[in-house]
């Protein structure tokens, strides 16, 4: 299944396929922008199965540079997907997890209709 911009309670979100290119770094991030190049789309929605496995591991400093990306571009992000085991096994990745989920930039989702309720509340 490809990559398929959806409008979601009103906003315009990039719903990743799981079985496309790893996002594992800045390139790779920018590479999926050059996708949307003419498109007005908002949201990436990323699946966990899409991400390198240094993304959630918070010293490799992948996941700040590939957000990072994604926001200079004016994107916001969803992870969808379950973590709670990377979450469980690292304090730090815990507390990112959940400022992230405070805000209106970055969230982990565990999937679509957690991300579609989110959308709604926004």
């Amino acid at each position: 299944m490809p990559d398929v911009v959806q409008t979601r309670h009103g906003a315009t979100v990039l719903m990743c396929a799981a079985d496309g290119p790893t996002i594992g770094d800045e390139q790779s991030a920018v590479d999926l922008i050059g996708t949307l190049w003419g498109q007005d789309v908002q949201w990436i929605a990323l699946p966990t199965g899409r991400l390198s496995e240094d993304f959630l591991v918070l010293r490799t400093r992948v996941a700040g540079a590939v957000v990072q990306k994604f926001q200079q571009y004016g994107f916001k992000v969803a992870v969808l997907g379950d973590v709670a085991e990377q979450v469980a096994a690292s304090t730090a990745l815990r507390d990112f997890v959940y400022e992230s989920n405070r805000g209106r930039q970055l969230w982990f989702v565990a999937d679509e209709a957690e991300l579609d309720a989110r959308l709604g509340a926004a």
